[in-house]
Parts: structure tokens; C-alpha cells; sequence
């Protein structure tokens, strides 16, 4: 995958311990898909998710605070 015009931004909940940590990513140009990807591995795997499914994703998460 090409990160020339993806924006990463990582988790505000990721520390700097060297922890678990992921980062999300769009294309300034365009919403969908979502990206996201394990800031250790930045040329490993990264996951798709369309807007609906990143949204449902994300109100789950912020449900279990």
C-alpha cells in the first residue's frame, strides 16, 4: 500500500511505553475506506473498513469506556 497521500494519525491511547499501539489513516481526498495499521509494523498488513463499519467499530469502542 502506498502511504504517499495517506494521513496516519496514532491512537491518543497509545502510549509512548512501546505498548500495543495502532494507527488510523485516510486519504485527505477521500473518507472511505478507513486504514488501519500497527504503528511496530508500518509496512506490514493494513485493515479496511468502509464508513459504516468504521463508524459501528467506533461507537463500540467508545461504549466500553
Amino acid at each position: 500500500m502506498e502511504d504517499i497521500d495517506i494521513r496516519w494519525r496514532k491512537s491518543t491511547y497509545s502510549g509512548g511505553n512501546g505498548g500495543e499501539c495502532v494507527e488510523v489513516g485516510m486519504r485527505p481526498s477521500q473518507a472511505v475506506p478507513v486504514l488501519v495499521r500497527d504503528t511496530k509494523d508500518r509496512s506490514g498488513p493494513v485493515l479496511r473498513f468502509g464508513s459504516a463499519a468504521w463508524r459501528r467499530f467506533a461507537a463500540e469502542v467508545k461504549g466500553q469506556r
